[in-house]
C-alpha cells in the first residue's frame, strides 16, 4: 500500500513537473494574466461594500443623497473595472494559449522530423495524433483559463472573508457554514481521478486506433464479407471504454448532485439569512453588516464551481502534458559532432548485426558489397531480415553491431539530411499527399522547375495519365486526382527520379501492381536504376534474374550470393526458391 502512494505521489510530482515544462514559453504571459484577473476579483467585491454602504444610507435618518449617489457611482465604477480587467486577463490568456499551441505543435514536427524513420512503424498513429493534436488542445482550459480564473475563484473569497472579518469574526464563520460538508464530499469522489483520468484517455485510444485500422482496410474486409468480424476491435474497445466509464461516473455523479447542493444558492441563502436573524436579534451585528454576510456567501459557491473544473482541467492538462512531454523525449537520430563525406557510392554491410528488443538479434553477422552502378536482390523466405536490412541503410534503425557504410563513411556518421540526399527509395506501401501532383512529386527536390519535374514524370511513364486530369498537374490527390496503386507507385518513382540520389533502395515496388501497370512501373524502374547503386528487395525471383549479385538471407544471415545461374547450379536455398516458384507458375 505504501508503496502505491509513492509510486502515485511520484507520478503526480513527474506530471506536475512535466505541465510546468510544457507550459514554461508564456509563463510570464500567464502570471501577467494572473495579476490583472486578481486586481479585477478585489474590484468585483467592492460592489458589495457599496451595497452595504447603500442600506446604511438609506437606513439613516436624514437621508443624505449625496452620500447616497456617491456609494451607487462607486459600485458602478467597481463593476465596469471588474469587466475591462477581467477581459484584459483573459485576452493575455488567450494570445498566449495561441503562441503555446504553436510552439507546440512545431517543436513536435520538428522533433518527429529528427526520430529514427523505424520510430513511426512501431507507434500507433491514433496515440501520435492524439499527443501532437488533442493533448495540445487540451491545454488550452489550462493555459487560457485556470490561471486566471484560479485566481480569481481565490482572491474573492479570501477578501469577501477578510472584509466580515472586518465586520464580525462569526459573520465569517457564518459564510462557511455549508463548506466542510462540500469538502468532504467533493474529496472522496475524487478519489484515484488521476488513474481514472489516464485509463480514460487510454481508452479513447484505442478507439482512435481501432477506428484508423478499419478505416484503412475497409476494402480489403469488405471484399472477403468480412465487415462484422474485423469492426471487432472498435466495438470491443468501445464496450470497454463504456463499462469502464459507467462505473467510475455512476456513483460520482450521485455524490456530486449532494455536493452541488450544500453549496447551492437556495441552501446557503436559507441558512445565513437564518443565521444573520439570530445575530441581528442578539444585538451583536447590525442589519447592513448581516445582508454583507448574506451576500458574501451567496459569491462563495460561484467561486468554488471554478476551483472545482480547475482541479479536473488541471488533471486533464497534466496528463496531456506527460504524452507530449514522452513524444518530445523520444530519442532523436544521433548526428555525428562531424559528420563524414561519403566518397562514391559503394555500399558496404560490414559484420552487420541488429536486435529490436535488445535481446535477440534478427540479423547476424551480415556481410555484404554493393558496387556502384551495379543492382544487388535481397531475396529469402518471409521473416528472413530483408527488409530490416534495407531499412538499416536508410537509418529506419541504428545498427546494433557491425557497420554499414556509404562511400567508406557509415551511415551514422553521414549527416541525415546528406544522407537522404544520397539514398532514395520506393517502397510497397506509396505514401502520397493531400496535395497536388505537382507537389507530390517535387517532394524529391523542393526547389526543382517544372519541367524537371515533367521530365521525371515522362521517365516514370506517369505524364500521360496526369495530362488526363481534370487540372493535370495541379490536380490535388485524393479529390479530382483519384489514382491507382500502380499509378500512384509511378508517381513514387518520379519523386525518386526528381531527387536523383546516387543509392537506391527498392521494396518490391511491382508487388501489388495489376499486369500493365506492372509492366510500365518495371520500365520506369529499369530508367530509375540507371548509373545507380540499387539494392531491391524482391519477392518475385523472375524480376532479379538479371541482376548483378544476389544475396539469399535466412533466419537473418546472408547463406548464399552470387548470380541467378551460380545460385542455381549451387542447389541450395535459392534453387529450392526458384524451383517452388517455378512449380507454382505452371
Amino acid at each position: 500500500m505504501a508503496e502505491a502512494i509513492e509510486a502515485t505521489a511520484k507520478e503526480r510530482k513527474a506530471a506536475r513537473a512535466a505541465l510546468e515544462e510544457v507550459r514554461a514559453p508564456v509563463e510570464g504571459s500567464i502570471r501577467l494574466g494572473c495579476v490583472i484577473g486578481a486586481v479585477g476579483a478585489l474590484a468585483g467585491l467592492a460592489p458589495f461594500v457599496g451595497l452595504v454602504g447603500v442600506i446604511h444610507e438609506l437606513l439613516e435618518e436624514p437621508l443624505d443623497r449625496g452620500a447616497l449617489m456617491a456609494w451607487c457611482v462607486f459600485i458602478v465604477i467597481c463593476l465596469v473595472a471588474k469587466a475591462v480587467l477581467s477581459f484584459v486577463a483573459l485576452g493575455i490568456t488567450h494570445f498566449a494559449d495561441v503562441r503555446l499551441q504553436a510552439i507546440l505543435r512545431r517543436r513536435i514536427v520538428a522533433h518527429l522530423g529528427r526520430v529514427p524513420l523505424g520510430w513511426f512503424g512501431e507507434q500507433s498513429s491514433g496515440r501520435v495524433r492524439k499527443a501532437a493534436m488533442g493533448d495540445v488542445h487540451d491545454l488550452h482550459q489550462m493555459v487560457a483559463h485556470h490561471a486566471v480564473e484560479m485566481t480569481a475563484a481565490i482572491t474573492m473569497p479570501i477578501g469577501g472573508l477578510a472584509y466580515l472579518l472586518f465586520l464580525d469574526w462569526r459573520l465569517a464563520l457564518l459564510a462557511l457554514a455549508s463548506l466542510p460538508l462540500y469538502v468532504a464530499l467533493y474529496a472522496w469522489m475524487m478519489r484515484g481521478f488521476s488513474e481514472q483520468m489516464r485509463r480514460m484517455d487510454d481508452g479513447n485510444a484505442r478507439i482512435s486506433a481501432a477506428v484508423a485500422e478499419f478505416v484503412s482496410g475497409i476494402a480489403v474486409v469488405k471484399t472477403f464479407g468480412q465487415a462484422r468480424q474485423a469492426h471487432q476491435a472498435y466495438r470491443s474497445a468501445a464496450e470497454d471504454f463504456v463499462s469502464f466509464f459507467s462505473a467510475w461516473a455512476r456513483p460520482m455523479l450521485r455524490l456530486e448532485s449532494v455536493a452541488g447542493m450544500a453549496i447551492s444558492a437556495p441552501v446557503v441563502g436559507l441558512l445565513t439569512t437564518a443565521g444573520v436573524a439570530w445575530f441581528v436579534d442578539q444585538g451583536w451585528v447590525e442589519v447592513s453588516e448581516g445582508l454583507a454576510c448574506v451576500l458574501v456567501a451567496l459569491v462563495l459557491p460561484s467561486t468554488i464551481q471554478p476551483l472545482v473544473y480547475a482541479a479536473q482541467n488541471r488533471r486533464t492538462a497534466e496528463a496531456a502534458a506527460v504524452r507530449i512531454h514522452d513524444l518530445l523525449g523520444t530519442p532523436e537520430l544521433a548526428v555525428a559532432a562531424n559528420p563524414g563525406i561519403p566518397s562514391g557510392h559503394r555500399v558496404e554491410f560490414d559484420g552487420v548485426r541488429f536486435t529490436y528488443d535488445g535481446v535477440t538479434d534478427v540479423l547476424h553477422a551480415v556481410t555484404l558489397t554493393c558496387a556502384p552502378g551495379t543492382v544487388t536482390a535481397l531475396v529469402g523466405p518471409s521473416g528472413s531480415g530483408k527488409s530490416t536490412l534495407a531499412a538499416l541503410l536508410l537509418r529506419f534503425h541504428d545498427v546494433s553491431g557491425g557497420a554499414i557504410r556509404i562511400g567508406g563513411v557509415p551511415v551514422d556518421e553521414v549527416d541525415p539530411v546528406g544522407l537522404y540526399h544520397r539514398v532514395g527509395f520506393v517502397l510497397q506501401d506509396v505514401q502520397l499527399l493531400h496535395a497536388s501532383v505537382r507537389d507530390n512529386v517535387r517532394l524529391g527536390r523542393p526547389d526543382a522547375h517544372d519541367d524537371d519535374i515533367e521530365r521525371a514524370c515522362v521517365a516514370a511513364r506517369i505524364h500521360d495519365r496526369i495530362l488526363a486530369l481534370p487540372r493535370a498537374y495541379d490536380s490535388v490527390i485524393g479529390e479530382d486526382a483519384l489514382l491507382s496503386g500502380g499509378e500512384a507507385q509511378r508517381v513514387s518513382i518520379a519523386r525518386a527520379l526528381l531527387a536523383d540520389a546516387p543509392v537506391l533502395v527498392l521494396d518490391e515496388a511491382t508487388a501489388f501492381a495489376d499486369p500493365e501497370s506492372e509492366s510500365a512501373i518495371q520500365d520506369a524502374l529499369s530508367e530509375l536504376a540507371q548509373g545507380r547503386t540499387v539494392l531491391v528487395i524482391a519477392h518475385r525471383l523472375r524480376t532479379i534474374a538479371g541482376v548483378d549479385l544476389i544475396a539469399v538471407l535466412d533466419r537473418g544471415q546472408a547463406v548464399e550470393t552470387g548470380r541467378h545461374d551460380e545460385l542455381l547450379a549451387a542447389g541450395g536455398l535459392y534453387a529450392r526458391m526458384w524451383a517452388a516458384r517455378e512449380g507454382e507458375d505452371r
